[in-house]
């Protein structure tokens, strides 16, 4: 009797869990018996792996943190480093991101920013004295990361300023030239530029500039063009490199946006970068004092001091892009469904994932230790040119593959790709090709030099 009462609960119990309207709708579309037989032969493992099939173990997955960082190099920093790095990613996601993609379409640079730029207190940071900060490479590299991270043209604006025009000047200038104008340009209330390249010389700048300078009492006369210069239209002083027509040696001039004769127009129709200003320069019986003249900039060998200081920039640069690629495409593949799953769950698109994240990986491990020996003092023009082929390069593997994840998807700006797959083509050409830079590591490892 007591088996009885027990069996009549059970089936009580059971009775009260079955909606029996969903029974009835499903005892018309099958033949339950039939199905109660044939579930009741399962053993344990086919009858969880059924559940899991229809749904009946589901449990909320925990997403994991959307993190370029895998390897947490940023824990070998120290506090102070941290919140620096973390202010800048702050400013660019709040300041920056809400407007790039409008002004990128429009090829316009958002000028309104440059003043709430100015408090980040990051431009010159590598510098000493003249209200600079004087902290490491490290810090400079990481900085430039966290801006490309979101807009490699505001990154490359940025470098243009503290890099390539405050470099010059700090490491080739005058005493009373690092006191006008690094103060000024520290703080943006001064832009500057750089001008090196030209309409026909870009790789063979070291012994093919056409760019001329004469002397001629205390002033010095410049004639050419420059090309793909950045900041250069709305810049108030531009680093210009000539060769000196009495020694064909080439010199550093700082030429004042106001000099009769100097003309900027805008490049227009750029497919990549298109927040940066590049301008060509051209320049007709400009007129330089001598007290504007670098007087530590003699030959080429100086410019080069002053390119792989930045060149080191450049591949933290790269890393940024990357990263931002990755990560946009890592948050698209977590919520975008397909199949009635998100596409992160899919084989395929998590080797996309990883084989990015690699990339990703081994280019900021590269990069941390190229900061390190820039800071030791140890930095080679080799090791600069290494760390810009290896992570230009495989940028461009990591946005190719985060535009793949997202389908069609990728080539539409609203979803923060398409301007990193456009940029980091820019970054693969500038501050030396691939081949240039290939060329120079290649002398150091064999002792024998392949330039023609």
């Amino acid at each position: 009797m007591a088996a009885l009462f027990s069996k009549l609960k059970n089936a009580w119990n059971l009775y009260q869990q079955i909606d029996m309207d969903q029974l009835s709708k499903l005892s018309a579309k099958v033949d339950l018996p039939a199905v109660l037989r044939n579930v009741g032969k399962m053993d344990e493992q086919q009858l969880a792996g059924m559940m899991k099939m229809l749904g009946g173990e589901h449990k909320e997955k925990k997403q994991p943190p959307i993190e370029g960082d895998f390897y947490h190099l940023a824990e070998t920093l120290t506090d102070e480093e941290r919140r620096m790095q973390l202010n800048v990613r702050s400013f660019m996601e709040a300041e920056i991101k809400p407007i790039v993609n409008e002004h990128w379409l429009a090829g316009t640079f958002p000028h309104e920013i440059i003043p709430r730029l100015a408090t980040l207190n990051s431009c010159g940071i590598t510098y000493k004295g003249y209200g600079c900060a004087g902290k490491s490479f490290l810090m400079e590299g990481i900085l430039a990361m966290e801006m490309a991270r979101v807009d490699t043209s505001i990154s490359t604006f940025f470098g243009v300023q503290s890099g390539l025009t405050m470099g010059s000047i700090y490491l080739l200038g005058s005493e009373s030239q690092k006191q006008e104008w690094l103060p000024a340009l520290r703080t943006f209330k001064k832009i500057g530029a750089f001008g090196l390249t030209e309409p026909e010389v870009g790789s063979a700048t070291a012994g093919g500039l056409t760019t001329t300078v004469k002397r001629v009492g205390d002033e010095w006369i410049l004639n050419g063009q420059k090309k793909w210069i950045g900041n250069a239209t709305f810049a108030d002083v531009i680093i210009i490199w000539a060769r000196d027509e009495a020694d064909q040696k080439v010199k550093g001039f700082l030429l004042r946006k106001e000099t009769p004769g100097l003309k900027v127009e805008k490049m227009e129709d750029k497919m990549a970068l298109r927040i940066v200003q590049n301008g060509l320069i051209t320049m007709q019986n400009c007129k330089v004092n001598e007290a504007d003249r670098l007087p530590l900039a003699n030959s080429f060998k100086d410019t080069a001091a002053v390119l792989r200081m930045t060149r080191a920039g450049v591949a933290w640069q790269a890393v940024g892009c990357a990263r931002g690629a990755y990560e946009n495409a890592l948050k698209y593949t977590l919520n975008r469904k397909q199949f009635g799953k998100p596409i992160a769950s899919f084989q395929l698109i998590q080797n996309h994932l990883v084989e990015m994240l690699s990339n990703l990986t081994a280019m900021q491990a590269m990069v941390f230790r190229l900061s390190h020996l820039q800071d030791e003092g140890k930095l080679t023009d080799a090791h600069a040119s290494l760390a810009k082929v290896f992570c230009s390069a495989h940028t461009r593997d990591v946005v190719a593959r985060a535009r793949e994840v997202m389908g069609g998807n990728g080539i539409l700006m609203e979803y923060d790709v398409a301007r990193f797959v456009a940029d980091a083509e820019a970054i693969y050409s500038y501050e030396g090709t691939k081949e240039i830079n290939t060329l120079i590591v290649g002398r150091a490892i064999t002792g024998h030099s392949a330039f023609v």
